[in-house]
């Protein structure tokens, strides 16, 4: 068994934050993990990419292959599009709904929207709103690990295990919306699944 992810957004959208919690959880579930990451101008509102890939056998390169994908996880309209050649011809691409318009001649959402729900496997998740009702605006990424959570090899309790261990020392009600964000995302990856 093999998973190849690429996370995409936008310097402090958290995409590392997403990488790091899957792939802490992927080593609970007792898989091989190799991450790599790209970083842009990310405190500039810049690209930032990160590769994850999981197996059940070692994994010998962090390098997702052009083509190899099976889930593109972004938290960016425009940033998943930018990544379409490395998804498999049976990938998932699943990204926020909601753009950072960090340039001036950002193409028309509805554009973007309608070249990924043309994406066979392409899905979009009202990630902010999701974050608003948990409690916590500023947790898109984790609703939209809750959204990927059934397309990965991961059983949900190490996600959220995992969550629980990275924000305990922020507080008890950061936790709670982050689980929350979890959940509710989580909801949405499924409905999409079904």
């Amino acid at each position: 068994m093999k998973t190849d992810i690429v996370l995409a957004g936008v310097g402090g959208q958290g995409v590392l934050s997403m990488a790091a919690i899957i792939a802490a959880a992927a080593l609970r579930e007792g898989l091989q993990v190799k991450q790599g990451e790209v970083h842009g101008m990310s405190q500039r509102g810049g690209a930032v990419q990160a590769g994850l890939r999981l197996g059940d056998a070692p994994i010998h390169s962090d390098v997702v292959p052009e083509g190899g994908a099976q889930l593109i996880l972004s938290l960016e309209p425009v940033e998943a599009l930018r990544y379409l050649a490395w998804l498999a011809p049976d990938g998932v691409v699943m990204t926020a709904a909601e753009p950072f318009e960090n340039i001036p001649d950002y193409p028309p959402l509805e554009d973007i929207h309608a070249r990924i729900r043309a994406l066979n496997g392409g899905h979009l998740i009202e990630a902010a709103r999701l974050a608003k009702q948990a409690g916590s605006p500023r947790a898109t990424n984790i609703v939209m690990v809750g959204a990927a959570a059934p397309y990965l090899p991961i059983d949900a309790a190490h996600l959220e295990a995992e969550i629980r261990e990275r924000f305990r020392s922020k507080g008890a009600d950061v936790v709670e919306h982050c689980l929350r964000a979890f959940a509710l995302g989580r909801e949405a990856g499924a409905c999409i699944e079904a």
